[in-house]
């Protein structure tokens, strides 16, 4: 019992590290990556290739003045960056980041690189937990006592609930195809068969566009942005509840890759895995699904700077005219195609 629970505590360390490492990474790849589509260096000055330049903001924000409004209901004004970051590190706990079923941890079975992989309902816990991020939005839009981050509060709210619906139909359409809440075995059944991009690719495309909405990402920071609305949400926070925003934001895009990744590109499979078992699979399955991982994390890059914002009545016409009907044409494929057996 104590070797599984020492285990456990270890896979979370590790898992959480790595997330954290991946939030300093993609402060730097996003400020490179910026430069390197709008032809211009860059940071080049802080280590070789501006390497630690993340570093050198997680300085800058930690000895900046804190100030707090004096109108701000202060306890909720407190707590709304907690929420976001709490939230955020809460949905890594179901993700399968790797193989390793059959490998053992002096006598201790290893049950995946997963730090709950018994969680049966892994799929609805995502989905319950990813919809409270909107809580420690509203929280910082209304507790500030401004009303641009009141906007943009409001903007987010209606923003999610339109967003998740399109995003929970087109999940369901996988979890009809594979007939488990488990997130590994969503993976087993697609290192068994196609991965779920092939048969859906219209579930796809909607769970990708609404998972840019679900994280404020441009074209879709209507919360923040900032030609409206000064910095939406966050407009009265500084030092680092401001960074905890900026990390929660960070963590929710790895999560929403890792998503990605788990649901429509077979997770940590990959074309003959079977000839591989214990160490060498594990090892292989990680670097798999880190590559995948990484496409991601450079497609948010890459359609931030790249695309302008919608305006808000484009945002919510493509959320309930166009991606929610195509949603719902994905069910209805995957049901048909379960009932002629053709999946």
């Amino acid at each position: 019992m104590w070797g599984s629970v020492i285990l456990a505590a270890v896979k979370l360390v590790v898992i959480a590290s790595a997330v954290l490492t991946l939030v300093a990474v993609m402060e730097w790849v996003e400020r490179r990556g910026a430069a390197f589509i709008q032809d211009r260096l860059g940071p080049n000055r802080v280590g070789p290739w501006g390497l630690f330049q993340p570093v050198v903001d997680a300085v800058k924000l930690l000895f900046k003045e804190d100030v707090t409004p004096t109108a701000a209901n202060r306890g909720l004004y407190y707590l709304a960056p907690m929420t976001s970051v709490f939230v955020a590190c809460l949905t890594f706990i179901v993700i399968p980041f790797g193989a390793g079923n059959d490998v053992t941890v002096f006598g201790v079975p290893l049950g995946g690189l997963t730090i709950a992989p018994q969680l049966g309902v892994g799929v609805l816990f995502l989905l319950a937990i990813g919809s409270l991020s909107v809580y420690g939005i509203v929280l910082a839009g209304w507790s500030s006592n401004n009303k641009y981050s009141l906007l943009g509060g409001l903007r987010s709210s209606a923003q999610l609930i339109s967003y998740e619906l399109s995003m929970s139909l087109a999940v369901l359409g996988v979890l009809l195809a594979t007939g488990s809440l488990r997130l590994d075995e969503v993976v087993g059944y697609q290192a068994h068969h196609l991965w779920n991009v092939v048969p859906q690719v219209i579930g796809f495309v909607v769970f990708v566009v609404a998972v840019f909405a679900e994280t404020n990402r441009l074209p879709f920071d209507l919360a923040e942005a900032e030609t409206e609305l000064v910095a939406g949400y966050h407009v009265e926070y500084s030092s680092m509840k401001f960074a905890a925003f900026l990390m929660s934001e960070y963590m929710n895009m790895v999560t929403a890759s890792a998503l990605v990744v788990t649901l429509f590109l077979g997770g940590w499979s990959f074309p003959g895995m079977s000839h591989f078992a214990g160490w060498p699979l594990l090892l292989l399955s990680v670097a798999a699904f880190g590559v995948k991982l990484a496409f991601f994390l450079w497609l948010f890059v890459w359609v931030r700077w790249s695309l302008p914002r919608f305006r808000y009545d484009q945002l919510m016409r493509l959320g309930w005219k166009g991606l929610l009907p195509l949603a719902g044409l994905n069910l209805a494929w995957v049901g048909t195609a379960m009932a002629m057996r053709w999946l």
